[in-house]
C-alpha cells in the first residue's frame, strides 16, 4: 500500500521528489504518513477533504481485501 500511496501522491504534486511515505504498525492498525511540499498541501487534500478521502477510500478497500486495516495521515 505504500508503494500505491507514493505512485498517487507523486501524480498529484507539483514536487514529486519530495513526497515521503512512512508506514507504521500501531496495534495491527497499519498507519502511512504522508509528507509533501507545503506547497503541494492543499492538492493532497483537496476542497473540503475530498482528495484525502478519495485517498482513504482507496487505502481502505485494498486493505479491506487483505483483511487488513489502514490510516493515513497526511503531514
Amino acid at each position: 500500500m505504500k508503494a500505491l500511496l507514493e505512485y498517487l501522491a507523486r501524480g498529484m504534486v507539483g514536487a514529486p521528489e519530495r513526497v515521503v511515505v512512512r508506514e507504521r504498525d500501531i496495534r495491527g492498525v497499519q498507519t502511512l504518513h504522508l509528507q509533501v511540499a507545503q506547497e503541494d498541501a492543499g492538492r493532497v487534500i483537496g476542497r473540503r477533504g475530498a482528495t484525502a478521502a478519495a485517498l482513504r477510500t482507496v487505502l481502505s478497500a485494498l486493505a479491506q481485501r487483505s483483511g487488513e486495516r489502514v490510516d493515513l495521515e497526511i503531514m
